[in-house]
């Protein structure tokens, strides 16, 4: 029963990250967001590409997913399995951690748009959210200051992850473990090696950086 619970958490989590919002939602104002700016789906090129309220709307379904993966799904799959007593019991660090995973796992490689997808950053948010809110919040604080001072949404991106990285150990070092640290240390690599075309571009001079002006097609 407990494997089977384990599958069924990461199958649903992972079809719960695959959900393409930023492809959905540019598509309904007739755009394919894979075939202009970065060809990104994620938050960043749906607000560049589409427009502000498009934009913000993906990077909060996105995040969502990750939040409600890591947090409500193992909680209500243990209901569902278990009643009242599964739904109160503790100890759901590590099924929370692995739903969050396997969330940003569909998020970057969705099944329905051939296994190619996003690069992760609001749905790990999201998770991060559930999970570490101060780490979110320190992170938060990294990223806002790296984008006001560089306009690079990647860098600020690549900032905020190695921030978040080194935080969570004194963070949960004591309460979690270092299991769970070390867990969190690996999404924010990952996060970090899905910006290697951004790196690439940095390196080149030919990374675009963020404008507040109008959109661009």
């Amino acid at each position: 029963m407990q494997i089977l619970f384990w599958i069924l958490t990461g199958v649903l989590a992972y079809l719960l990250g695959s959900i393409p919002f930023g492809f959905l939602i540019a598509k309904s104002r007739g755009v394919d967001v894979r075939t202009v700016g970065s060809k990104n789906i994620g938050a960043t090129n749906v607000f560049r590409t589409v427009g502000k309220g498009p934009g913000i709307a993906t990077f909060a379904l996105d995040m969502g997913k990750g939040f409600c993966a890591a947090f409500f799904l193992p909680r209500l799959l243990a209901f569902a399995f278990w009643g009242i007593h599964g739904w109160n019991a503790t100890g759901f660090e590590p099924l929370n951690l692995f739903a969050g995973a396997c969330a940003i796992i569909g998020h970057n490689w969705t099944c329905f748009l051939g296994f190619k997808g996003g690069k992760g950053i609001a749905t790990s948010a999201g998770l991060l959210l559930g999970l570490s809110p101060l780490g979110v919040l320190i992170a938060l604080v990294a990223w806002v200051v790296t984008f006001v001072t560089t306009r690079y949404v990647s860098v600020a991106s690549i900032i905020a992850a190695i921030v978040l990285g080194g935080a969570v150990w004194p963070l949960h070092l004591g309460k979690e473990g270092a299991w769970f640290a070390a867990a969190l240390t690996l999404l924010a690599l990952v996060a970090i090696w899905k910006h290697r075309s951004n790196i690439a571009r940095l390196r080149a001079g030919t990374e675009s950086q963020f404008s507040f002006g109008k959109k661009k097609g």
